[in-house]
């Protein structure tokens, strides 16, 4: 079944194009069956791009998806139209007031690993997001620094700055071939990575109650499953389109920030040749398989979402 978006949603027409199954408001009230609701507070400067991506990936699943844009309240994006986040954003406040619950929530991540995360402008409001989930969000997952972000909230876990930033594709071991979010993963598998911090894996041990998932033996940890916060975290992306690496490269090109050429992304690492996209496969797969699994563990009865009892 598809994913229920506004019709005018740039990623409509997008999604539309390719073949991904969408539906708009009207046909999918005519439907007699719960869609589950999934939130996509969208951290990233290029609010399009990146709703897009997420929407391409759970649209894919056979199941209708309502999904609904969430901006944090008083941060204002300088790189996405004033009118698009109007017509199709709602501010967390506005969510909290409302008292409404969500099947899943992905958290994106957010230009600012440089920080710490009690100087990010936004942090006392994401800390209110992050408690937030615990009662009314069956199950979330924290992409990059926002996943950084939640397991730095509930675990304690730090991050650390690179020497030099991990940019390119890196292959992951599959850690758990059991677990159902991993169902169809092959062995081993490429995932992008583009950040300037990483999470260690002793410190996310330490922190006792975590299982990691996925792990890089050049980039660490990748996908860390946190049941007791019914929460999952990936510091990688497996989102991206095949041409974001590109554009992140020929925009530290073009401004002279110093960048080395993402590894294993061209053919023979060439930056005049095409990239190719070895991810897109298991892409699909984690976000199938965390749609799936929210679609069989949560309440039908959207009341009960969060309760100890559901």
């Amino acid at each position: 079944m598809p994913i229920k978006i506004p019709a005018k949603l740039p990623a409509y027409a997008v999604l539309t194009r390719e073949g991904v199954s969408v539906l708009d408001e009207d046909l999918a009230a005519r439907q007699d069956i719960r869609p589950l609701r999934i939130g996509l507070l969208n951290l990233m400067p290029k609010k399009i791009q990146t709703e897009t991506q997420f929407a391409r990936l759970i649209g894919a699943t056979p199941l209708q998806i309502e999904l609904s844009l969430i901006r944090m309240s008083e941060h204002q994006t300088r790189n996405t139209a004033a009118a698009h986040m109007e017509s199709f954003y709602r501010p967390f406040t506005e969510i909290a007031e409302s008292d409404e619950k969500f099947d899943g929530l992905i958290i994106t991540g957010a230009p600012i690993e440089h920080l710490e995360f009690g100087d990010v402008t936004y942090w006392d409001e994401l800390r209110q997001v992050f408690d937030w989930t615990q009662s009314h969000v069956h199950s979330t997952l924290g992409v990059c620094w926002g996943g950084m972000a939640m397991i730095n909230y509930f675990h304690g876990v730090q991050k650390h700055l690179l020497e030099a930033k991990a940019f390119g594709c890196f292959r992951h071991r599959n850690m758990a071939p059991a677990s159902p979010f991993l169902n169809g993963f092959s062995d081993d598998c490429v995932i992008p990575v583009s950040r300037w911090t990483e999470m260690r894996q002793t410190e996310i041990d330490a922190a006792g109650g975590l299982s990691t998932l996925l792990h890089s033996d050049e980039v660490g940890p990748c996908l860390v499953e946190d049941p007791a916060h019914r929460a999952l975290y990936i510091f990688n992306h497996l989102e991206y389109d095949s041409d974001t690496l590109k554009q992140e490269y020929d925009r530290d090109v073009a401004e002279g920030t110093p960048i080395n050429v993402p590894c294993n992304y061209y053919p023979g690492d060439d930056p005049s040749r095409a990239p190719q996209n070895r991810w897109r496969s298991h892409a699909h797969l984690l976000y199938g398989n965390w749609i799936n699994q929210i679609y069989q563990s949560t309440p039908f009865d959207m009341d009960k979402i969060g309760l100890a009892s559901a």
